[in-house]
């Protein structure tokens, strides 16, 4: 196969730069260099799924759900409670073969999933 990682999300939004400007600030997701557009991001396990169109996964009326991975998911929960960003956690999500898990929205009420993976044995 040719294809060997995702290259790139695009998504529309009602003011991309606040948008930007609200990843970058509270999740670090955006250029950390001097490429304008680059995003480096560690290796590691990405999901790829489609869901039907009734799933309750996540809100009905978005297409879309980002999933980011991170490392010290509770240092992050925890900035960004104090930054007033609403976080929703439910103990079934949470597994020790899956790892934790935790949900936000950005401004534009897009759906963020925040995956700390279980530790490496």
């Amino acid at each position: 196969m040719g294809v060997t990682g995702i290259g790139g999300v695009f998504f529309r939004a009602k003011d991309p730069a606040a948008q930007s400007a609200w990843y970058h600030e509270h999740l670090g997701v955006g250029p950390n260099g001097a490429d304008e557009y680059i995003w480096r991001t560690e290796a590691g396990p990405t999901v790829f799924a489609a869901f039907r169109q009734t799933s309750t996964y996540f809100e009905a009326d978005r297409a879309y759900m980002l999933n980011f991975r991170v490392d010290g998911l509770d240092a992050l929960l925890a900035a960004l409670r104090k930054a007033g960003i609403a976080i929703e956690t439910r103990a079934e999500w949470d597994t020790p073969q899956t790892g934790r898990f935790a949900r936000i929205h950005d401004p534009e009420g897009n759906p963020i999933e925040l995956w700390e993976p279980p530790a490496a044995k």
